[in-house]
């Protein structure tokens, strides 16, 4: 049996031919700078350890870039895009550059925060068992969120974004960038930094570098809380309640939560939780038992 030809990846040459036949110009709204450079696509893959058996989501594929290096690792790629021009161009890259994997490609025309279940299920497209993309930067928290919400099924996350978000995102208690995005993300798995990344890699280049995030989703082994819908309702509104304005205490946070300063006092107390500290020393372990979920 044939073993089938490697994907020839992108670099500088390709993407500014690519860009120039769709007359397409990177832009900030849509968060849009494309990777040029071939090493930088294989570290990303080699970094979220994905395998064969691997079904990969990809939010902004762009110009396929990184979607090659993806298709010669994993079973398939379902590249979700927002751009007309770009999804529609993107099977043929594929078909020019790794005409061997061009039936593991599937395509979601969508933005990605709009992206459901019925998508993968109209477009033929298998659950998604890893993220693995460079979010478009201007939304890329809310797209993780939304992604790790609507699949249970990924298990393994492996995103590039802003450095300064990569930061947030694998924050731990007591640290300045903890946050929303720190706690909500650790709610669904072990988070981490996995790597830099300079702006050289990028067109256009950046005027900040961008950082590799990877999460390690609870399994049913691990889970040190039901990672369900209801539980998920009871936590995150606690969190949003509790940085809304990081210099309050948590009973003064989380008193319009609870109904009145005695009452989140109470529940403080409850979940074994000093109410003068602020929301910026609590786990996300603490914000789950405040919310009942877990003694």
């Amino acid at each position: 049996m044939d073993t089938p030809a490697a994907a020839h990846l992108l670099g500088p040459v390709e993407i500014r031919q690519l860009a120039e036949k769709l007359d397409v110009t990177p832009t900030k709204k849509l968060g849009q700078n494309f990777v040029h450079d071939p090493n930088t696509v294989r570290m990303i893959v080699a970094a979220a350890e994905v395998d064969a058996d691997a079904h990969v989501v990809e939010v902004g594929p762009g110009l396929g870039s990184l979607t090659l290096a993806l298709l010669d690792t994993v079973a398939d790629v379902t590249a979700v895009e927002i751009d007309p021009r770009l999804a529609a161009e993107l099977p043929h890259t594929v078909q020019w550059r790794a005409p061997d994997h061009a039936a593991k490609l599937m395509i979601i025309q969508k933005d990605a925060l709009q992206v459901t279940h019925q998508d993968f299920s109209s477009a033929g497209a298998p659950e998604p068992t890893a993220l693995v993309a460079n979010l478009p930067y201007n939304v890329s928290v809310p797209v993780l969120l939304h992604l790790l919400a609507e699949f249970p099924s990924i298990s393994r996350v492996l995103v590039m974004v802003q450095a300064e978000v990569a930061d947030r995102l694998a924050a731990q208690p007591g640290s300045k960038v903890y946050g929303v995005p720190s706690v909500k993300a650790a709610f669904y798995g072990e988070v981490r930094r996995a790597g830099s990344i300079g702006k050289n890699v990028f067109w256009p280049a950046p005027k900040i570098d961008s950082g590799l995030v990877r999460i390690d989703r609870f399994t049913s082994r691990n889970q040190p809380w039901p990672i369900t819908p209801e539980t998920r309702a009871r936590v995150f509104p606690l969190i949003d309640a509790a940085f809304a304005q990081r210099r309050k205490t948590l009973r003064a946070a989380l008193s319009g939560h609870f109904g009145g300063g005695e009452a989140a006092e109470a529940a403080l107390h409850a979940a074994d939780i000093d109410p003068k500290l602020r929301g910026e020393v609590l786990s996300v372990s603490d914000f789950v038992r405040l919310a009942g979920v877990i003694s």
